[in-house]
């Protein structure tokens, strides 16, 4: 066989893993860069950029059901959060509250698409009853740092709240329980958790049923959406038309349900 002949033979494998390299460079998926922080059960945030919880699932579903768009977790924190946001760390954030300092970012909301509450959570003591509750914010509390309450006004300044209160905060809603059944009144009187991380705490630890007096008056209720940037790489629009397959089917609820969640009214019966 010839030179010539022979470069004739090879030329197309030659060039195969140019072109494969090319094929492989070439992508019209789009990545979004998923802002998460803990607030289980909606995030419960893992190493190497997992996330469990409704969001682990939710975002498997969403990737399922559009192969063109594929999610990125960017950990943050509840007090960090908007700062990250601002340094354009991420683009899209779930499960947030409008009231929970973003209304003056560029940023547009999804509809309502989860709702929960925050309760106050004591040592249940002999004598004890739903009164224990009433003049909250004379109590020592402990908390989140960076979260929202409705007793403070939805603050997060941690000097602003502590001058204010007598209050201890944690990154950790289990070590704040564990503060309650260590009974020490003068540093944690009263705990604030989400109704839902209460109820799977109580499902998966029932001994502690007896030895916790849970509100029954919430101290906010909130309706949760998807936050996206204005301008960023899918908008709220959007990611509402992910979502709307897995609610008319019953996908989405039924992940809520199983989180203790709950789905807006408008939402339900769908």
């Amino acid at each position: 066989m010839n030179f010539r002949r022979l470069l004739k033979t090879a030329l197309p494998y030659l060039c195969l893993p140019v072109a494969l390299g090319f094929a492989t460079g070439v992508s019209s998926e789009t990545e979004i860069a998923v802002g998460v922080y803990d607030f289980p059960p909606l995030a419960a945030v893992r190493e190497n950029t997992r996330v469990e919880g409704l969001l682990g699932e939710l975002l498997t579903e969403l990737e399922t059901a559009d192969r063109e768009i594929t999610f990125r977790i960017v950990h943050t924190s509840p007090k960090r959060r908007h700062l990250d946001f601002e340094a354009g760390l991420y683009d899209v954030i779930f499960f947030e509250s409008l009231n929970w300092g973003w209304e003056s970012r560029p940023v547009a909301a999804t509809r309502p698409v989860l709702t929960d509450e925050d309760v106050y959570v004591a040592l249940d003591k002999p004598g004890r009853d739903q009164s224990f509750f009433d003049n909250v914010a004379d109590r020592a509390i402990v908390a989140i740092s960076g979260y929202h309450y409705g007793f403070a006004g939805l603050s997060t300044d941690n000097a602003d709240l502590q001058e204010r209160f007598q209050i201890e905060f944690s990154h950790s809603h289990e070590r704040n329980l564990n503060l309650i059944k260590a009974d020490r009144p003068s540093l944690a009187e009263v705990a604030i958790i989400n109704r839902s991380y209460i109820q799977m705490h109580l499902e998966q630890h029932p001994e502690d049923r007896a030895r916790f007096l849970v509100s029954e008056m919430a101290d906010q209720t909130y309706q949760l959406r998807i936050m996206a940037r204005k301008g960023g790489p899918i908008t709220a629009a959007t990611l509402e038309r992910l979502l709307l397959p897995l609610i008319e089917d019953g996908r989405y609820q039924r992940m809520v349900e199983r989180h203790g969640l709950q789905v807006p009214s408008e939402l339900a019966g769908r």
